[in-house]
């Protein structure tokens, strides 16, 4: 009942504790980053199933989830209704002042928030965030501001990684896993 991938570093743990709201770019964290136009003019987004039952038992926990994205997606719209993410801010480059009164909203500090974001619209929120995490195919200049990179890449189950870590740094990962084991979830 072990995970394979959650960090064993002290303070980072420590620091988890505290997480109260994770906050998600969309392109390249959320998806693989790539957008696909049809002949149509629609626009279309993969999303990863696994990512959303991270999202869902997040929230199940009581942290909650919000997506801040420079663009803006009737996809994202619907995909977060799907989840029940309640907080999307969407056509915002300025995550960081984005998140910052999202979290002025919510009566929230910055060391009770994870952002996990992949360029640099998103890298004051990777930085000023209580934990700021971004994913492997972010560029370097990125990675080295976050205090930890997924180990799977943006669409393939990074939110997955940062979800399940969570839920295992505080305390919850337990009684989810024996909820699923024993058939009652």
């Amino acid at each position: 009942m072990t995970l394979d991938y959650p960090l064993d570093d002290s303070a980072l743990i420590q620091r988890a504790h505290n997480i109260r709201l994770l906050a998600l770019d969309v392109d390249g964290v959320m998806t693989d980053g790539r957008l696909h136009f049809q002949s149509d003019d629609q626009e279309s987004k993969t999303f990863n199933t696994q990512d959303g039952l991270g999202i869902k038992l997040l929230r199940q926990t009581g942290i909650q989830v919000a997506i801040i994205t420079g663009r803006e997606s009737s996809m994202v719209t619907r995909r977060a209704e799907a989840l029940g993410i309640e907080h999307v801010i969407q056509g915002r480059d300025d995550k960081f002042e984005a998140l910052q009164s999202l979290l002025a909203q919510l009566n929230m500090e910055l060391q009770q928030v994870a952002y996990c974001g992949d360029d640099l619209p998103d890298l004051s929120a990777i930085k000023h965030a209580g934990l700021g995490i971004s994913v492997p195919n972010a560029p370097l200049y990125i990675r080295e501001h976050a205090d930890w990179v997924t180990e799977r890449p943006g669409g393939h189950g990074a939110v997955r990684d940062i979800c399940d870590s969570l839920l295992a740094w505080q305390g919850h990962w337990p009684a989810i896993f024996d909820t699923y084991l024993h058939g009652k979830g």
